[in-house]
């Protein structure tokens, strides 16, 4: 093992701070309205959102991102990091990544002792998926091993969230994810080939469900 293959646990683990655990995307209001109410409902709530909107937004911007970190584009890496907080459709979906993108940003920082050169300086906002490009590129994380990394963090919080909500058991959730993990390589395969008119496939239920969310009588997630 490497210490880039250490240093992508470390960013991939539950118990960084960046507060991802707050969110479940719309999957509260999925469980209150009876759209996702067992475990096969879950399986199948989780695997269109890896493949449309992992697998066909986040994945590509990250690999285009790590790019551009790569070649110091500077002007490309703000695009995308435009592109990727574009792309969400609700404001609660853009909080999540903008939340979650400044809280990583901020960890990196602390762990240089507040020295942190970066070309991000100047965005109000940061996307996660910025975050996570421009962490992965300061630790020398292979590009596809970042993507792994990045699916399987977003999965394993949504997986935290339905055990919570639907509710699951916990071997439940195990199973869940084991099912769930060649959706992640199918995602990955899918991002590769992805062309830039292809990124941003929208998913009209889940902005549905994440604009209800926030007018909902009783929540315990933020999104």
């Amino acid at each position: 093992m490497t210490l880039a293959s250490l240093r992508l646990l470390q960013l991939c683990s539950a118990n960084l701070p960046t507060g991802a655990y707050a969110f479940s995307l719309g999957l509260e209001t999925a469980t209150e309205e009876g759209w996702v109410t067992n475990q096969n409902q879950a399986r199948t709530w989780l695997e269109v959102q890896l493949r449309y909107s992992v697998g066909g937004s986040d994945l590509p911007i990250l690999l285009r991102s790590l790019k551009t970190l790569e070649n110091n584009d500077v002007e490309s890496l703000l695009h995308w990091n435009r592109m990727a907080l574009t792309l969400r459709e609700t404001k609660e979906l853009r909080l999540t990544d903008s939340a979650t993108g400044e809280a990583l940003m901020r960890i990196l920082k602390g762990l240089e002792n507040g020295h942190l050169s970066t070309p991000l300086s100047t965005e109000k906002e940061i996307s996660f998926v910025t975050a996570f490009a421009f962490a992965a590129h300061q630790w020398r994380i292979p590009a596809v091993d970042a993507c792994m990394g990045y699916a399987w963090s977003w999965l394993e919080n949504q997986v935290a969230a339905a055990t919570k909500l639907v509710p699951l058991g916990q071997t439940q959730s195990q199973q869940l994810l084991e099912t769930l993990q060649p959706n992640v390589l199918s995602a990955l395969e899918y991002a590769k080939t992805c062309a830039d008119s292809d990124i941003g496939e929208s998913l009209p239920m889940l902005s549905v469900a994440s604009c209800w969310h926030e007018h909902q009588y009783s929540r315990l997630f933020r999104s």
